[in-house]
């Protein structure tokens, strides 16, 4: 604040002396307050559309996605159902949250645009983004299979939002076996032993890491994601509290991931 006051003075005395300075300096310290307040709302404003661009395009897309293998189980409708509750919905935006689901399921669903929408609307606030593909997993997951029409999709979504393959992947490996409980609005995993060297290989998947990493490379990389991932962090940067469950879920399972390679190793050494 003292910064702008000061260039205000500067502009004050060269414009008209001291008595400028004086003026300008005087005009930035009563202006400051309402500028403040005016950037504050633009940006609880941004974050408003951002949120309901979410809501409408994760159910839309959801509802595309679990109709990529040509029939909608009954496991996706019930993530579906669950993710109202993480979400916290009230009964209007169920409604249309449920509107937004069958619109994505119809033959004409345009998912390309969409995501695009969704992209754009996103652009500033990545936290979104990392979300609404965590959702996508989620919702395969539920019936403990992926159709190959359906990691097309979820491939096709990634690169819609600007993410990769590898994105979808680490996904895909929480929603195996990379944690424990529901992930994401309430799916179970695709069904794979918790404890099976396919799930110890999920785990490095999750982490970013090979598994001949060293102690201290696992332990480093495991760190990274916490941070990255923090639903305080992400509050910082505009994530709701409505949306804190699915974040919370995340870093359940990036743990539970870490103690998987932990108990493989024997522990793992700083």
């Amino acid at each position: 604040m003292q910064f702008f006051i000061i260039v205000g003075g500067l502009i004050g005395l060269a414009v008209n002396g001291w008595r400028g300075a004086a003026f300008g300096a005087l005009l930035v310290w009563a202006l400051l307050p309402l500028v403040g307040r005016l950037l504050l709302k633009t940006a609880v404003r941004k974050i408003g559309q951002v949120q309901t661009q979410f809501l409408d395009s994760t159910f839309a897309v959801m509802g595309a996605v679990c109709k990529a293998d040509g029939q909608v189980s009954s496991e996706e409708i019930r993530v579906a159902e669950a993710l109202f509750d993480q979400l916290r919905l009230n009964p209007e935006a169920r409604e249309a949250a449920k509107r937004a689901f069958n619109r994505g399921k119809e033959p004409d669903f345009d998912l390309d645009a969409e995501v695009a929408r969704f992209a754009t609307a996103s652009a500033r606030a990545p936290v979104f983004r990392q979300l609404f593909l965590q959702v996508q997993v989620s919702a395969i997951a539920a019936d403990g299979q992926t159709h190959p029409a359906e990691h097309a999709m979820l491939l096709r979504i990634a690169r819609g939002l600007g993410m990769s393959a590898h994105d979808v992947a680490m996904f895909e490996a929480m929603m195996r076996g990379g944690g424990p409980g529901n992930g994401g609005g309430g799916g179970g995993g695709f069904g794979r032993d918790r404890e099976s060297p396919s799930a110890l290989d999920d785990a490095y998947q999750v982490l970013g890491v090979p598994a001949t990493a060293n102690d201290a490379d696992v332990k480093r990389a495991y760190r990274k994601l916490m941070s990255e991932n923090h639903p305080d962090k992400l509050a910082a940067k505009g994530l709701p509290e409505s949306m804190r469950a699915l974040a919370e879920e995340k870093t359940r399972r990036i743990t539970a991931a870490y103690e998987r390679i932990e108990r493989a190793r024997g522990g793992v050494k700083s």
